[in-house]
């Protein structure tokens, strides 16, 4: 049986990723419904153990796992580290003798206990007094009761995270109010703020990007221009020299980095090197999503009919995110540069089949699964290539962020 699998950020205040709430299910036409918690739990932690692979899933960071009554009084949780997993109890489960006595066993064992989309009950205070962190559904409440569950349980000990977080204003309310984690669409969603000025290394590596677009590329130039940016040339050159690409001999300098890669890998891996300079100072989990879509978008172009147009498709997904990485509407960004004009009303929103495999990538991340197997249908993807697409997508990301 195939599974499938989506991973949601949770932020901390500093935007640097604290963990991953891990969301499975059996297959694109076996979504789970409420009748079926108890078996979608434990193929949560069956899979994320023995399939899948936390840390390949996470790149070690921690994991949210929902866990309902049977998974909790039944000790399942106990499979995984509980240097890395965190006991998320769902909101439907009954706080009753069983579950308190499940929740102090994984306590006295390490595990961090977390409490899903929390409504203040009195019968609820046996677990209050082990929780470490509260989750508050940002859409479901008013901002007078996340305060007041702000001021209630922080001087308690317990942290606080804001769900279902879906714009900057929001985030940032929540901040002031106390809460030190963040999860929601916002942070998968391309910011759009008024225009301001571009520092300096982000106008020269728009620069780079507009001249590998270029119809008539001249290597030496590019390589004059790659090395204006110290950054960019460092980066480059430890890259082809890295495992992913297994040369032989060593390269030494930029102009022959770029004679070896050939063109369309010089606008990949250029592009991809960009982007991920433009965000040093943004949440990495901005740079690390762009490359996951990147891959991703590039697996599926044959399934999808762009075969011989992996280079295109890769940056499709790359681009999706630069106008939250620059702070700036992506049509402007767009304007600057020169991709495919397909490529282009893609990312703008226009209705194509390349936008479909946008919004099929979008849809994975957010665990939308009816929106997933809506839009794979539409697509005609079988569900094992996606599958194994975007698992391969995760662990490629992580390896070349990490070079």
């Amino acid at each position: 049986m195939e599974h499938f699998i989506a991973r949601q950020p949770i932020f901390d205040q500093k935007g640097k990723v604290y963990a991953y709430e891990l969301l499975f299910r059996s297959g694109l036409h076996n979504y789970f419904d409420a009748d079926d918690q108890d078996q979608a739990a434990a193929s949560v932690i069956a899979n994320s153990s023995l399939l899948f692979g936390l840390n390949e899933m996470s790149g070690g960071a921690k994991v949210f796992i929902n866990c309902t009554h049977k998974v909790l009084v039944e000790d399942f949780m106990t499979v995984l580290p509980k240097e890395q997993a965190v006991v998320e109890v769902l909101e439907h489960v009954t706080p009753d003798a069983a579950v308190i006595d499940a929740c102090r066993r994984l306590k006295q064992q390490g595990y961090i206990l977390a409490l899903d989309d929390f409504v203040y009950q009195d019968n609820w205070e046996p677990l209050l007094e082990l929780a470490d962190i509260i989750k508050v559904d940002f859409l479901e409440s008013d901002r007078e009761e996340q305060e007041r569950l702000a001021k209630m349980m922080i001087p308690r000990g317990i942290k606080m995270l804001a769900e279902k977080v879906e714009t900057n204003e929001v985030y940032e309310d929540a901040k002031k109010m106390g809460y030190q984690y963040f999860q929601g669409y916002f942070f998968s969603k391309p910011v759009i703020i008024s225009r301001k000025d571009i520092p300096t290394n982000k106008i020269q590596f728009l620069r780079i990007l507009k001249d590998i677009y270029a119809e008539d590329i001249e290597f030496q130039e590019l390589a004059k221009t790659i090395q204006s940016e110290v950054s960019l040339s460092y980066k480059l050159l430890k890259l082809i020299n890295s495992a992913a690409f297994a040369l032989r001999h060593k390269v030494t300098n930029i102009l022959q980095a770029l004679s070896l890669l050939g063109i369309r890998e010089i606008r990949n891996w250029v592009s991809l090197l960009s982007v991920s300079a433009m965000a040093d100072d943004k949440p990495a989990e901005l740079v690390v999503s762009s490359l996951v879509r990147a891959k991703f978008c590039e697996q599926m172009a044959q399934p999808c009919g762009f075969r011989g147009r992996e280079s295109d498709m890769f940056l499709l997904g790359l681009f999706s995110l630069l106008d939250a990485i620059m702070s700036r509407p992506i049509e402007e960004i767009l304007e600057e540069i020169t991709i495919e004009e397909d490529v282009r009303e893609a990312l703008v929103g226009g209705e194509s089949t390349m936008h479909t495999v946008l919004s099929l990538i979008l849809a994975i991340e957010q665990g939308d699964w009816d929106q997933v197997t809506q839009l794979a249908n539409q697509l005609g993807v079988e569900e094992q290539p996606m599958n194994e697409a975007y698992m391969d997508a995760i662990k490629w990301a992580h390896e070349i962020y990490n070079i």
